[in-house]
């Protein structure tokens, strides 16, 4: 047989964006042999009558660093179509690390990305200690999805500095040692680093997160190891308040376009109610750095949050909440009953904090007293009883001992507003956080979401723009030049699905499945029957083949 695998029948849309085609797809290999009217035999045979041929969908923003080590699969991205994620987001990861600070980066990641202690200590295998051991521990593990690593910058100061990384900036040592260990990754296969700017981000012991400490003279030195180099990417979590770009963030910007010679995507732009032409006028503010490389991601839907104040993430950048962080529920109740925390929170918010608690929705409560409230908005609850919002909230979840669960709309929230981005090439569609904040949401299936609703439903962009921007544009971006295309030659990653079925519900399931019974939210596929990684099968007609055929990407 001369093929490995034959896509016949099906209708292929390479992610160009050139109009779509009937035609089939030969893969030999691991490569696509060839496209168009095929008569050779292959030693297995799809039938895509009816569906849409595709290249893998490429995330460029995922947290799945702890979770490689014991879930291979990578769901639930895999079934969703994503052939390849970039992760190391945000400055946050589990390498580089000593063994005696393991427990310093467990607790980042509990504060950083939602994630529960005890998950983590009883899931995450220790199969190194330098950035190289992690990524080639990724290599010898497997994976049913290709994997392309930033070096977060978090680990790597705590490296060297220890629990200090967390209190100052490096010395002039230290800023060498850190900025060698970066050059060492991107030699070993890093396709860039990542930071935060994001004062939410809050590390081990309620501290600032490692790599927001970083100051300039540190950063320059780090993006001088791109610059040198040639190649890589930065990724950056950068604005404190949705949809603004402010003046200093725009000069941290600047400088890291600057200094790296290297394009910088950074976090994030989404619509906000109160500034209706918000998004507008952030792309037309950054034009300049857009222009160089700077682009922001955005989401393929409005960001909605679960929130439980036993899990204080929301409220990262309130001051007056740092005691909350990594403390017993004994704790956090009394401090969230204490007035002189309620009025140091309120002088905040004249800040102008990116918070309000009127929108959010009471999901669930076990109070019986207060189940009256399930489904009511903490704003029309306080206007009912004639108290302030943020009054009524706090009570509410200190009768309810913690257990209070709400869903919070946090941007996005103007859903037509959305499309209007969608075929703009000056963002970057991703922002999933796949693998993080997995008791909060479910951003996997934006790619799926994207195809049905916004393509199928609203016709606000063609089938052939749609998968462009969650193919070739990403994959480009990060210099996997033979990636994101179905063209002959290029790596055989491959989607097919059923364009009137294809789809992810808004609303996540929540699942127990991770190690010591965590849960997490999850968002199941819809329409994709086959998912080809480096040519073999790792979803047929939906169900994971057992096969694991995903690469590191270097």
């Amino acid at each position: 047989m001369r093929y490995d695998l034959l896509i016949k029948n099906g209708t292929v849309v390479d992610g160009t964006g050139a109009p779509r085609r009937q035609a089939d797809v030969a893969i030999k290999d691991g490569r696509v042999a060839e496209i168009g009217d095929i008569k050779d035999s292959a030693a297995q045979v799809i039938d895509a009558d009816g569906q849409i041929v595709c290249p893998g969908f490429v995330d460029p923003h995922t947290h799945y660093d702890a979770q490689i080590t014991w879930d291979k699969l990578l769901s639930s991205s895999a079934e969703h179509g994503v052939t390849t994620a970039v992760m190391g987001n945000c400055g946050v990861g589990i390498a580089p690390c000593r063994p005696e600070a393991r427990d310093l980066l467990i607790g980042d990641l509990v504060n950083v990305e939602g994630m529960e202690k005890e998950v983590l200590a009883a899931g995450i295998n220790w199969q190194f200690e330098t950035f190289p051991e992690y990524i080639d521990a990724a290599r010898k593990n497997g994976s049913g999805i290709n994997r392309a690593f930033l070096a977060p910058l978090a680990p790597f100061r705590t490296y060297v500095m220890g629990s200090e990384a967390t209190e100052r900036a490096a010395n002039a040592d230290e800023t060498q040692a850190i900025t060698q260990l970066i050059a060492e990754a991107v030699q070993a296969g890093a396709v860039g680093f990542s930071t935060t700017a994001m004062l939410s981000h809050i590390g081990h012991g309620g501290k600032p997160f490692a790599a927001r400490v970083a100051n300039r003279e540190e950063l320059a030195s780090y993006c001088g190891v791109l610059k040198r180099a040639g190649r890589g990417v930065i990724e950056m979590a950068l604005t404190k308040q949705f949809g603004r770009l402010q003046d200093d963030e725009y000069d941290l910007l600047d400088f890291m376009l600057t200094h790296s010679g290297r394009p910088v995507t950074w976090l994030s732009l989404h619509n906000i109610p109160d500034r209706p032409n918000n998004v507008q006028e952030v792309l037309d503010k950054a034009a300049p750095l857009i222009a160089r490389g700077g682009l922001p991601q955005i989401l393929t839907r409005p960001l909605v949050s679960d929130m439980n104040l036993a899990r204080p993430f929301q409220l990262g950048e309130m001051k007056s909440a740092k005691a909350l962080f990594n403390a017993p529920a004994e704790q956090q109740l009394k401090i969230y009953a204490d007035p002189a925390f309620r009025a140091a929170f309120k002088e905040e918010l004249k800040q102008g904090r990116k918070w309000s608690s009127k929108g959010i929705t009471v999901f669930k409560v076990s109070n019986p007293k207060l189940k009256q409230f399930e489904g009511a908005t903490i704003g029309d609850i306080a206007q009912n009883l004639n108290k302030d919002p943020d009054t009524v909230f706090f009570d509410m979840a200190v009768e309810d001992k913690l257990e209070m669960k709400c869903v919070v709309p946090r941007a996005n929230t103007d859903r037509a507003r959305i499309a209007e981005v969608l075929n703009d090439n000056r963002t970057l569609i991703g922002l999933s956080d796949a693998g993080a904040h997995v008791d909060m949401f479910a951003e996997a299936g934006y790619t799926t979401y994207l195809l049905g609703h916004w393509v199928r439903d609203k016709q606000a962009l063609t089938m052939e723009a749609a998968i462009q921007r969650v193919t070739q544009h990403p994959a480009d971006y990060f210099g996997f030049k033979d990636r994101g295309r179905l063209t002959v030659g290029a790596a055989a990653d491959v989607v097919v699905f059923d364009p009137a079925t294809i789809g992810s519900p808004e609303r996540a399931s929540l699942v127990r499945d991770l190690p010591a019974g965590g849960a997490r939210m999850v968002a199941k596929a819809q329409g994709i029957s086959h998912v080809v990684v480096n040519g073999a099968a790792l979803y047929c007609d939906g169900k994971h083949t057992g096969d694991f055929p995903g690469q590191v990407l270097r």
